[in-house]
């Protein structure tokens, strides 16, 4: 009996972590809606996307009087196109 209810707490507690992994992962956003929303070109460099992030971001943050679900798209936007920017290969010199 002891080691049924260890085995019941160790699931549920592998369980409680697997919900807390899923959740804390926010879907991505294609890199092609993201690159529309900040008006940058697909080989944007990381100043460009800071630049472009700034700008917007000035505008549409719910302290400036946007909205909150407007400034999470423009920051999820900034996101993807910067882990997409780092993980791009510099091209090889031939």
């Amino acid at each position: 009996m002891a080691k049924f209810l260890l085995f019941l707490a160790l699931a549920a507690a592998v369980y409680v972590w697997w919900k807390r992994q899923t959740a804390a992962r926010p879907p991505r956003m294609p890199a092609a809606e993201a690159r529309r929303l900040l008006g940058v070109a697909e080989g944007a460099s990381l100043a460009d996307i800071r630049a472009a992030h700034r700008r917007l971001i000035a505008r549409v943050h719910p302290d400036a009087g946007g909205s909150a679900e407007l400034a999470h798209r423009v920051n999820a936007a900034r996101d993807t196109l910067l882990a997409e920017t780092m993980n791009r290969k510099p091209p090889r010199a031939s």
